[in-house]
């Protein structure tokens, strides 16, 4: 990838501004709204796909609405920090993980996690998480509501 590829210009952050929003929207309303052709937006978004600035689309499913209700984040501690390679191995096979953090601070790894009840809850870290060698204990908070779910800001405000 050459350099000049990577740059974002304006019309690529008002772009992205708007399909952050609604990755639905068709290219002929994000032309209208930037003042270009819908073959131009098609040429921009396909190159900011091409050299990763676009990761690609997805729906999302409401954690809830499928029978999901309860979301905790859990601090794993490791005994040493070489053995986090192994660990996220291990939580790739758990599908209540959706998410996983290597952090600096107090903990080696933060997971998010989803999982119907806090019964499941606690299975998933008992039976799951804990037995898995390398972790030497969690820490978990449940969230009781998520307050903000957004993209980062694109367009400088």
């Amino acid at each position: 990838m050459m350099t000049e590829n990577l740059q974002i210009d304006n019309l690529d952050r008002k772009i992205l501004d708007i399909i952050t929003k609604n990755a639905r929207i068709p290219y002929l309303e994000v032309a209208r709204e930037c003042g270009v052709s819908g073959a131009a937006i098609h040429q921009r978004v396909q190159r900011l796909i091409r050299i990763g600035v676009i990761k690609g689309s997805e729906f999302k499913v409401d954690p809830v609405m499928v029978g999901f209700r309860t979301c905790a984040y859990i601090g794993v501690f490791l005994d040493h920090p070489g053995h986090y390679r192994e660990v996220i191995k291990k939580f790739k096979d758990i599908p209540e993980i959706i998410e996983c953090h290597y952090t600096t601070g107090n903990y080696s790894l933060f997971i998010k996690v989803y999982t119907k009840d806090n019964e499941h809850l606690r299975m998933v870290l008992t039976d799951r998480i804990q037995t898995i060698h390398g972790i030497t204990r969690t820490e978990t908070l449940i969230s009781l509501e998520e307050s903000i779910n957004r993209q980062i800001p694109v367009l400088s405000k």
